[in-house]
């Protein structure tokens, strides 16, 4: 087999993220359409990912978030998004950079994706300026906006379980890069 030089695994899953970051910035700035909902799964120990020491904790390798009814001050820049989320009642704020995304799924419209951990870390080692810095930080409860009593604790219980059932109920076919190439290479 012939080397790939070019490294199309790399571009593909840039363009990818780049979906991801689309929709983010769209949702960032009208709010989430219809019954739309995201889940979207992350390495919590990525370069550039901040979240609480609590959820760092709770979470040492990778979280799954849900992004439906009870989110705040959704910002999204080239290189990731900031959002505040309620877990069990604890409002936190969280920085995740596109490039720690694992998988995003939409149950309502039946997309997932789900993004190769190698290739991320291999283009990862590329330098580049994120929004966050580096490590894991401490952001949470302080600069959060106030949240409801009935806000959304579902995020503490989401897990890959929970984004995985929900794309299963709505007939979501999650895509995996290596499984696409090896269908189509």
């Amino acid at each position: 087999m012939a080397d790939d030089l070019i490294r199309y695994d790399v571009l593909a899953q840039e363009a990818l993220r780049g979906v991801v970051r689309k929709v983010m910035a769209e949702i960032a700035q009208t709010g989430l359409p219809g019954e739309h909902h995201f889940f979207i799964t992350f390495d919590t120990h990525h370069p550039g990912v901040r979240i609480s020491s609590r959820l760092a904790a709770q979470y040492p390798d990778e979280m799954t978030v849900v992004m439906q009814h009870q989110f705040w001050d959704l910002t999204v820049t080239d290189t990731a998004f900031e959002i505040g989320l309620s877990f069990n009642g604890i409002p936190e704020r969280l920085l995740v950079p596109f490039k720690a995304i694992n998988a995003f799924v939409d149950p309502q419209a039946s997309f997932g994706l789900k993004f190769d951990a190698e290739v991320a870390d291999e283009a990862s080692e590329q330098p580049e300026s994120d929004a966050g810095g580096e490590g894991r930080g401490t952001g949470g409860a302080d600069d959060a906006a106030p949240v409801s009593e009935d806000a959304v604790a579902a995020n503490d219980t989401a897990g890959d379980k929970a984004a995985k059932d929900s794309a299963d109920a709505a007939g979501a076919q999650v895509v995996s890069l290596d499984s696409f190439r090896k269908k189509n290479g």
